[in-house]
Protein backbone atom coordinates (compact mmCIF):
# COMPACT_ATOMS: atom_id res chain seq x y z
CA UNK A 1 0.00 0.00 0.00
CA UNK A 2 1.17 3.52 -0.79
CA UNK A 3 1.06 5.32 2.55
CA UNK A 4 0.94 8.93 1.35
CA UNK A 5 0.46 10.22 4.93
CA UNK A 6 3.03 7.94 6.54
CA UNK A 7 4.87 10.89 8.12
CA UNK A 8 1.73 12.38 9.69
CA UNK A 9 0.77 11.65 13.29
CA UNK A 10 -2.87 12.17 14.24
CA UNK A 11 -4.23 12.23 17.77
CA UNK A 12 -7.96 11.56 17.76
CA UNK A 13 -10.24 12.12 20.74
CA UNK A 14 -13.29 11.19 18.70
CA UNK A 15 -16.43 9.36 19.76
CA UNK A 16 -19.29 7.77 17.83
CA UNK A 17 -18.87 8.63 14.10
CA UNK A 18 -17.85 12.12 12.94
CA UNK A 19 -14.46 12.35 14.66
CA UNK A 20 -13.57 8.65 14.25
CA UNK A 21 -14.60 8.78 10.56
CA UNK A 22 -12.22 11.68 9.96
CA UNK A 23 -9.45 9.81 11.74
CA UNK A 24 -10.13 6.62 9.80
CA UNK A 25 -9.94 8.41 6.46
CA UNK A 26 -6.50 9.75 7.38
CA UNK A 27 -5.45 6.35 8.74
CA UNK A 28 -6.51 4.72 5.47
CA UNK A 29 -4.03 7.02 3.74
CA UNK A 30 -1.24 5.81 6.00
CA UNK A 31 -1.31 8.36 8.83
CA UNK A 32 -0.24 7.19 12.28
CA UNK A 33 -3.58 7.63 14.07
CA UNK A 34 -3.60 7.28 17.84
CA UNK A 35 -7.09 7.09 19.30
CA UNK A 36 -7.23 8.57 22.80
CA UNK A 37 -10.06 7.09 24.84
CA UNK A 38 -11.53 7.37 28.31
CA UNK A 39 -10.13 4.67 30.62
CA UNK A 40 -12.53 1.86 31.38
CA UNK A 41 -15.26 2.70 28.87
CA UNK A 42 -13.56 4.18 25.81
CA UNK A 43 -15.47 5.45 22.83
CA UNK A 44 -19.18 4.89 23.68
CA UNK A 45 -19.64 3.32 20.24
CA UNK A 46 -17.58 0.36 21.49
CA UNK A 47 -20.40 -0.87 23.71
CA UNK A 48 -23.31 -0.61 21.25
CA UNK A 49 -23.01 -4.35 20.65
CA UNK A 50 -20.16 -6.72 21.27
CA UNK A 51 -18.49 -5.93 24.61
CA UNK A 52 -16.38 -2.86 23.69
CA UNK A 53 -15.78 -4.13 20.13
CA UNK A 54 -19.12 -3.60 18.43
CA UNK A 55 -19.57 -3.60 14.64
CA UNK A 56 -20.49 0.08 14.99
CA UNK A 57 -17.08 0.80 16.52
CA UNK A 58 -15.22 -1.42 14.06
CA UNK A 59 -16.63 0.48 11.09
CA UNK A 60 -14.80 3.72 11.81
CA UNK A 61 -11.72 2.65 13.78
CA UNK A 62 -9.57 0.40 11.62
CA UNK A 63 -5.89 1.21 11.05
CA UNK A 64 -5.64 2.98 14.42
CA UNK A 65 -3.93 2.40 17.75
CA UNK A 66 -5.71 2.96 21.06
CA UNK A 67 -4.50 4.46 24.32
CA UNK A 68 -6.46 5.43 27.42
CA UNK A 69 -5.95 8.77 29.14
CA UNK A 70 -7.98 10.78 31.61
CA UNK A 71 -6.95 14.32 30.73
CA UNK A 72 -8.31 15.60 34.07
CA UNK A 73 -5.57 13.57 35.74
CA UNK A 74 -2.26 15.47 35.98
CA UNK A 75 -0.04 12.56 34.97
CA UNK A 76 -2.25 11.56 32.07
CA UNK A 77 -2.46 15.17 30.89
CA UNK A 78 1.32 15.40 30.95
CA UNK A 79 1.49 12.24 28.84
CA UNK A 80 -0.95 13.77 26.36
CA UNK A 81 1.04 17.01 26.18
CA UNK A 82 4.15 15.03 25.32
CA UNK A 83 2.28 13.44 22.42
CA UNK A 84 0.88 16.80 21.32
CA UNK A 85 4.37 18.27 21.08
CA UNK A 86 5.25 15.88 18.25
CA UNK A 87 1.82 15.46 16.62
CA UNK A 88 0.65 16.92 13.33
CA UNK A 89 -3.11 16.74 13.81
CA UNK A 90 -5.57 16.68 16.71
CA UNK A 91 -9.23 15.75 16.13
CA UNK A 92 -12.14 16.10 18.54
CA UNK A 93 -15.91 16.13 18.09
CA UNK A 94 -17.11 17.35 21.47
CA UNK A 95 -19.89 19.86 22.03
CA UNK A 96 -18.62 23.47 22.20
CA UNK A 97 -16.85 24.07 25.52
CA UNK A 98 -16.23 20.42 26.39
CA UNK A 99 -12.69 20.35 24.93
CA UNK A 100 -11.63 23.21 27.21
CA UNK A 101 -13.07 21.42 30.24
CA UNK A 102 -11.04 18.37 29.29
CA UNK A 103 -7.87 20.50 28.95
CA UNK A 104 -7.66 19.85 25.20
CA UNK A 105 -8.91 23.15 23.80
CA UNK A 106 -7.29 24.68 20.73
CA UNK A 107 -5.48 27.57 22.42
CA UNK A 108 -3.77 25.40 25.04
CA UNK A 109 -2.65 22.76 22.56
CA UNK A 110 -1.48 25.29 20.00
CA UNK A 111 0.83 26.85 22.60
CA UNK A 112 2.41 23.44 23.07
CA UNK A 113 2.75 22.90 19.32
CA UNK A 114 2.22 25.88 16.96
CA UNK A 115 2.44 23.52 13.95
CA UNK A 116 -0.55 21.50 15.14
CA UNK A 117 -3.57 21.28 12.83
CA UNK A 118 -6.47 21.21 15.27
CA UNK A 119 -9.80 19.89 13.94
CA UNK A 120 -12.97 20.61 15.88
CA UNK A 121 -16.25 19.00 14.79
CA UNK A 122 -19.56 20.07 16.32
CA UNK A 123 -23.25 19.63 15.69
CA UNK A 124 -24.31 23.15 14.79
CA UNK A 125 -21.09 25.17 14.95
CA UNK A 126 -18.94 26.70 17.70
CA UNK A 127 -21.26 29.66 18.30
CA UNK A 128 -24.72 30.94 17.48
CA UNK A 129 -28.16 30.24 18.94
CA UNK A 130 -28.05 26.51 18.19
CA UNK A 131 -24.51 25.75 19.38
CA UNK A 132 -25.71 23.83 22.45
CA UNK A 133 -28.31 21.75 20.62
CA UNK A 134 -27.64 18.01 20.68
CA UNK A 135 -26.95 16.88 17.13
CA UNK A 136 -27.33 13.36 15.86
CA UNK A 137 -27.46 12.08 12.32
CA UNK A 138 -31.19 12.42 11.68
CA UNK A 139 -31.27 15.81 13.41
CA UNK A 140 -28.53 17.16 11.15
CA UNK A 141 -30.15 15.67 8.06
CA UNK A 142 -33.47 17.28 8.95
CA UNK A 143 -32.06 20.67 9.99
CA UNK A 144 -30.07 20.99 6.77
CA UNK A 145 -33.06 20.26 4.54
CA UNK A 146 -31.66 16.95 3.34
CA UNK A 147 -33.89 14.48 5.15
CA UNK A 148 -37.09 15.69 3.48
CA UNK A 149 -35.58 14.59 0.15
CA UNK A 150 -35.34 11.01 1.41
CA UNK A 151 -38.68 10.62 3.15
CA UNK A 152 -41.44 9.02 1.10
CA UNK A 153 -44.53 11.21 1.71
CA UNK A 154 -46.82 8.17 1.26
CA UNK A 155 -44.94 6.16 3.89
CA UNK A 156 -42.94 8.60 6.03
CA UNK A 157 -40.03 6.89 7.75
CA UNK A 158 -36.41 7.81 8.37
CA UNK A 159 -34.42 5.54 6.07
CA UNK A 160 -30.85 4.84 5.12
CA UNK A 161 -27.46 4.90 6.86
CA UNK A 162 -25.88 7.63 9.02
CA UNK A 163 -25.21 9.92 6.06
CA UNK A 164 -24.70 13.15 8.03
CA UNK A 165 -22.23 11.56 10.45
CA UNK A 166 -20.12 10.03 7.70
CA UNK A 167 -20.26 13.06 5.39
CA UNK A 168 -19.15 15.36 8.22
CA UNK A 169 -16.16 13.10 8.83
CA UNK A 170 -15.25 13.38 5.14
CA UNK A 171 -15.41 17.18 5.24
CA UNK A 172 -13.32 17.27 8.41
CA UNK A 173 -10.59 15.11 6.84
CA UNK A 174 -10.76 17.29 3.72
CA UNK A 175 -10.16 20.39 5.86
CA UNK A 176 -7.28 18.75 7.72
CA UNK A 177 -5.55 17.84 4.45
CA UNK A 178 -5.95 21.43 3.20
CA UNK A 179 -4.43 22.81 6.42
CA UNK A 180 -1.54 20.35 6.25
CA UNK A 181 -0.86 21.44 2.67
CA UNK A 182 -0.77 25.10 3.71
CA UNK A 183 1.47 24.28 6.67
CA UNK A 184 4.06 23.00 4.24
CA UNK A 185 4.60 26.61 3.17
CA UNK A 186 3.70 28.58 6.30
CA UNK A 187 5.07 26.26 8.96
CA UNK A 188 2.02 27.03 11.10
CA UNK A 189 -0.99 24.98 12.07
CA UNK A 190 -4.63 25.95 11.81
CA UNK A 191 -7.89 25.61 13.68
CA UNK A 192 -10.10 23.64 11.28
CA UNK A 193 -13.79 23.70 12.19
CA UNK A 194 -16.86 22.12 10.69
CA UNK A 195 -20.26 21.05 11.92
CA UNK A 196 -22.80 18.46 10.92
CA UNK A 197 -25.24 21.25 10.03
CA UNK A 198 -22.78 23.05 7.74
CA UNK A 199 -21.49 19.84 6.19
CA UNK A 200 -24.96 18.62 5.29
CA UNK A 201 -26.03 22.01 3.91
CA UNK A 202 -23.03 21.90 1.58
CA UNK A 203 -23.63 18.24 0.72
CA UNK A 204 -27.19 19.28 -0.16
CA UNK A 205 -25.87 21.98 -2.48
CA UNK A 206 -28.04 21.06 -5.48
CA UNK A 207 -31.18 21.61 -3.41
CA UNK A 208 -30.02 25.08 -2.34
CA UNK A 209 -28.84 26.03 -5.83
CA UNK A 210 -32.23 25.26 -7.34
CA UNK A 211 -33.84 27.50 -4.73
CA UNK A 212 -31.30 30.34 -4.88
CA UNK A 213 -31.01 30.45 -8.67
CA UNK A 214 -34.53 29.53 -9.77
CA UNK A 215 -36.75 29.83 -6.71
CA UNK A 216 -37.49 26.11 -6.92
CA UNK A 217 -37.91 24.08 -3.76
CA UNK A 218 -37.11 20.47 -4.56
CA UNK A 219 -38.96 17.49 -3.13
CA UNK A 220 -38.22 13.78 -2.70
CA UNK A 221 -39.24 13.06 -6.29
CA UNK A 222 -37.52 16.02 -7.98
CA UNK A 223 -34.22 14.38 -8.81
CA UNK A 224 -35.60 10.91 -9.73
CA UNK A 225 -38.00 12.56 -12.17
CA UNK A 226 -35.31 14.68 -13.83
CA UNK A 227 -32.71 11.91 -13.92
CA UNK A 228 -35.41 9.44 -14.98
CA UNK A 229 -34.46 6.90 -12.34
CA UNK A 230 -36.65 3.92 -11.52
CA UNK A 231 -36.72 0.74 -9.45
CA UNK A 232 -38.72 -2.29 -10.56
CA UNK A 233 -39.49 -5.66 -9.01
CA UNK A 234 -38.73 -8.71 -11.17
CA UNK A 235 -40.54 -12.04 -11.34
CA UNK A 236 -38.24 -13.63 -8.75
CA UNK A 237 -38.92 -10.91 -6.18
CA UNK A 238 -35.56 -9.22 -6.70
CA UNK A 239 -35.26 -5.56 -7.63
CA UNK A 240 -33.63 -3.65 -10.48
CA UNK A 241 -32.63 0.01 -10.78
CA UNK A 242 -32.59 2.01 -14.01
CA UNK A 243 -31.01 5.43 -14.55
CA UNK A 244 -32.17 6.51 -18.00
CA UNK A 245 -30.84 10.08 -17.99
CA UNK A 246 -31.05 12.09 -21.24
CA UNK A 247 -29.60 10.23 -24.25
CA UNK A 248 -32.46 8.97 -26.49
CA UNK A 249 -30.51 5.77 -27.23
CA UNK A 250 -31.09 4.56 -23.67
CA UNK A 251 -34.84 4.70 -24.17
CA UNK A 252 -34.67 3.29 -27.68
CA UNK A 253 -32.64 0.32 -26.44
CA UNK A 254 -34.91 -0.12 -23.42
CA UNK A 255 -37.92 -0.34 -25.74
CA UNK A 256 -36.24 -3.21 -27.58
CA UNK A 257 -35.17 -4.93 -24.35
CA UNK A 258 -38.70 -4.94 -22.95
CA UNK A 259 -40.24 -6.04 -26.29
CA UNK A 260 -42.15 -2.79 -26.70
CA UNK A 261 -40.76 -1.36 -29.97
CA UNK A 262 -43.62 1.18 -30.24
CA UNK A 263 -43.34 2.33 -26.63
CA UNK A 264 -41.74 5.67 -27.51
CA UNK A 265 -44.72 6.60 -29.67
CA UNK A 266 -46.88 6.81 -26.58
CA UNK A 267 -47.44 10.44 -25.50
CA UNK A 268 -45.91 9.92 -22.05
CA UNK A 269 -42.73 8.47 -23.63
CA UNK A 270 -42.29 10.67 -26.73
CA UNK A 271 -39.52 12.94 -25.39
CA UNK A 272 -37.60 13.77 -22.23
CA UNK A 273 -39.95 16.54 -21.11
CA UNK A 274 -42.94 14.23 -21.48
CA UNK A 275 -41.27 11.43 -19.55
CA UNK A 276 -40.44 13.82 -16.71
CA UNK A 277 -43.94 15.29 -16.63
CA UNK A 278 -45.53 11.86 -16.78
CA UNK A 279 -43.09 10.02 -14.54
CA UNK A 280 -45.79 8.07 -12.71
CA UNK A 281 -47.42 6.96 -15.96
CA UNK A 282 -44.07 5.78 -17.32
CA UNK A 283 -43.41 3.91 -14.09
CA UNK A 284 -46.86 2.30 -14.12
CA UNK A 285 -46.43 1.18 -17.74
CA UNK A 286 -43.03 -0.45 -17.13
CA UNK A 287 -43.62 -2.00 -13.69
CA UNK A 288 -45.80 -4.95 -14.81
CA UNK A 289 -43.47 -5.65 -17.73
CA UNK A 290 -40.49 -6.10 -15.42
CA UNK A 291 -42.46 -8.59 -13.31
CA UNK A 292 -42.58 -10.93 -16.29
CA UNK A 293 -38.90 -11.98 -16.19
CA UNK A 294 -36.28 -12.70 -13.54
CA UNK A 295 -33.61 -10.24 -12.51
CA UNK A 296 -30.86 -12.19 -14.27
CA UNK A 297 -32.86 -12.26 -17.49
CA UNK A 298 -33.40 -8.52 -17.37
CA UNK A 299 -29.74 -7.82 -16.63
CA UNK A 300 -28.74 -9.87 -19.67
CA UNK A 301 -31.19 -8.05 -21.93
CA UNK A 302 -30.33 -4.59 -20.61
CA UNK A 303 -26.59 -5.22 -20.80
CA UNK A 304 -26.92 -6.20 -24.45
CA UNK A 305 -28.47 -2.80 -25.15
CA UNK A 306 -26.13 -0.85 -22.85
CA UNK A 307 -29.07 0.39 -20.81
CA UNK A 308 -27.78 1.83 -17.46
CA UNK A 309 -28.97 -0.55 -14.76
CA UNK A 310 -28.01 -2.54 -11.70
CA UNK A 311 -29.57 -5.02 -9.32
CA UNK A 312 -30.34 -3.65 -5.86
CA UNK A 313 -27.63 -5.57 -4.05
CA UNK A 314 -26.96 -6.30 -0.39
CA UNK A 315 -23.41 -6.56 1.04
CA UNK A 316 -22.83 -10.28 0.31
CA UNK A 317 -24.06 -9.78 -3.24
CA UNK A 318 -21.79 -6.77 -3.75
CA UNK A 319 -18.72 -8.57 -2.45
CA UNK A 320 -19.48 -11.65 -4.54
CA UNK A 321 -19.78 -9.63 -7.75
CA UNK A 322 -17.11 -10.09 -10.39
CA UNK A 323 -16.16 -6.41 -10.35
CA UNK A 324 -15.77 -6.27 -6.56
CA UNK A 325 -13.57 -9.37 -6.62
CA UNK A 326 -11.51 -7.94 -9.48
CA UNK A 327 -11.01 -4.67 -7.56
CA UNK A 328 -10.17 -6.58 -4.36
CA UNK A 329 -12.67 -4.60 -2.32
CA UNK A 330 -12.81 -6.93 0.66
CA UNK A 331 -9.87 -6.91 3.06
CA UNK A 332 -9.14 -9.11 6.07
CA UNK A 333 -6.95 -8.98 9.16
CA UNK A 334 -6.71 -11.09 12.29
CA UNK A 335 -6.67 -9.39 15.67
CA UNK A 336 -4.75 -11.32 18.30
CA UNK A 337 -7.70 -11.18 20.73
CA UNK A 338 -10.80 -10.45 18.64
CA UNK A 339 -10.14 -12.77 15.73
CA UNK A 340 -10.91 -12.16 12.07
CA UNK A 341 -11.74 -8.63 10.93
CA UNK A 342 -13.29 -8.05 7.51
CA UNK A 343 -13.88 -4.69 5.87
CA UNK A 344 -13.97 -2.82 2.58
CA UNK A 345 -10.79 -1.08 1.47
CA UNK A 346 -10.22 2.60 0.78
CA UNK A 347 -11.48 3.52 -2.70
CA UNK A 348 -8.29 5.44 -3.51
CA UNK A 349 -5.37 4.13 -5.55
CA UNK A 350 -2.04 5.86 -6.09
CA UNK A 351 0.01 5.16 -9.22
CA UNK A 352 -2.20 2.14 -9.81
CA UNK A 353 -1.50 0.67 -6.37
CA UNK A 354 -4.48 -0.19 -4.19
CA UNK A 355 -4.59 -0.19 -0.41
CA UNK A 356 -4.69 -3.93 0.20
CA UNK A 357 -3.51 -4.14 3.81
CA UNK A 358 -5.58 -3.20 6.84
CA UNK A 359 -5.18 -3.33 10.60
CA UNK A 360 -8.09 -4.48 12.71
CA UNK A 361 -9.58 -1.90 15.10
CA UNK A 362 -7.77 -1.84 18.44
CA UNK A 363 -9.12 -3.05 21.72
CA UNK A 364 -9.43 -0.41 24.43
CA UNK A 365 -5.98 0.78 25.54
CA UNK A 366 -4.27 -1.89 23.46
CA UNK A 367 -1.25 0.31 22.79
CA UNK A 368 -0.79 1.95 26.20
CA UNK A 369 2.52 0.22 26.76
CA UNK A 370 3.78 0.75 23.23
CA UNK A 371 2.96 4.46 23.09
CA UNK A 372 2.86 5.66 26.69
CA UNK A 373 5.41 3.30 28.16
CA UNK A 374 3.02 2.74 31.03
CA UNK A 375 -0.62 2.13 31.82
CA UNK A 376 -2.93 5.09 32.28
CA UNK A 377 -3.85 6.32 35.75
CA UNK A 378 -7.12 4.43 36.06
CA UNK A 379 -5.78 1.27 34.41
CA UNK A 380 -2.84 1.25 36.78
CA UNK A 381 -5.19 1.62 39.76
CA UNK A 382 -7.18 -1.37 38.59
Amino acid sequence: MVKVLKDITVLEMGTFITGPAAGMLLADLGANVIKIEQPGTGDPFRAFKGELYSPHFQTYNRNKRSITLNTKDADDLAALDKLIADADVFIQNFRPGVADRLNVGFERLQKINPRLVYCSISGFGPDGPDKERPAFDSVAQAASGFLRLLVNPEHPRVVGPAIADAVTGFYAAFGVLAALTERGDSGKGRLVETSMFEAMCHFNLDDFTHYLSAGEVMGPYSRPHVSQSYVFECSDGRWLALHMSSPPKFWENLAEAVDQPDMLKRPEFCDRASRIENYDAVNDFLAPIFKIRSLDEWCERLSAGEVPHSPLRNPPEVLASAQARHLQLELKDTHKEMGEFRTVRSPLSFDGERALDVKAPPTLGEHNGEILGRRSAKDAAE
